[in-house]
């Protein structure tokens, strides 16, 4: 792996604010050699029969916001560990904190911050205002199955690789995220919670007391707790 040059990244925003060098990548903002490496990749898998196609990339803080205080006022559903939706009214701020938490990142800890990371689905057996993004769809007999079974054994030839996987990370398994691990690797040597800190008490953001409380842990839990990236040959993905 690249040791990461931690002062070249330094004035990077990697909490969500946009300043990261992104370009258009099919209607998505992707890095620039992401969205490269991502096109190779799509390339290669159409030879196979499979139409590799980006659901979400990109996301501001503002849109993670969104989701996130959707989630905890009621106005989205909350979904438990089988993909079910959960009551919150029957849960205290800790507990939704933790249940929001299973499938959503707390704004300026989510990868799709970086430009880095990309949900993906196979266009070629489910559109897009279909896909729910669960674990069935990506599961044998599902649409998106033939997808992941060809990403887990090619992603890493274009230095990409499966972040959120069982007993492997905090967040919970997602068989449709994909993080572009040469520069998402660099960017978590450098992110620092004390920047998250500072961004997230000027946030109208629900639940702030106990996030806040929780803040160390939660960074712990579901920023570093990542599966390890391929111990590939990161030098030669860069020069494809």
């Amino acid at each position: 792996m690249l040791t990461p040059d931690l002062n070249a990244l330094e004035g990077l925003d990697l909490y969500g604010d946009g300043n990261l060098p992104l370009i258009d990548c099919q209607g998505h903002r992707l890095a620039v050699e992401c969205a490269a490496q991502f096109i190779r990749m799509q390339t290669a898998a159409a030879g196979d029969g499979v139409e590799i196609a980006i659901c979400s990339s990109f996301r501001d803080f503002d849109r993670q916001l969104s989701i996130w205080n959707a989630k905890a006022s009621g106005r989205r559903q909350v979904l438990d560990e089988a993909s079910r939706p959960i009551d919150i009214q029957s849960l205290d701020d800790n507990q939704l904190l933790d249940a929001i938490l299973l499938w959503s990142a707390l704004p300026g800890m989510s990868r799709h911050h970086w430009g880095t990371d990309l949900d993906l689905f196979d266009a070629k057996n489910i559109d897009r205002q279909s896909l729910q993004l669960i674990d069935s769809e990506y599961h044998p007999g599902g649409p998106c199955h033939k997808l992941h079974t060809w990403l887990a054994s090619h992603a890493a030839d274009f230095g990409f690789y499966f972040p959120y996987q069982a007993g492997l990370s905090g967040v919970s398994p997602e068989p449709w995220h994909l993080s572009y691990y040469p520069l998402a690797d660099k960017y978590l040597a450098a992110f620092d919670s004390d920047k998250l800190q500072a961004r997230l008490e000027l946030a109208a953001i629900e639940l702030k007391g106990p996030i806040l409380t929780r803040l160390e842990a939660l960074v712990s839990s579901y920023v570093y707790f990542v599966a390890p990236s391929p111990n590939g040959p990161v030098e030669q993905i860069l020069k494809k």
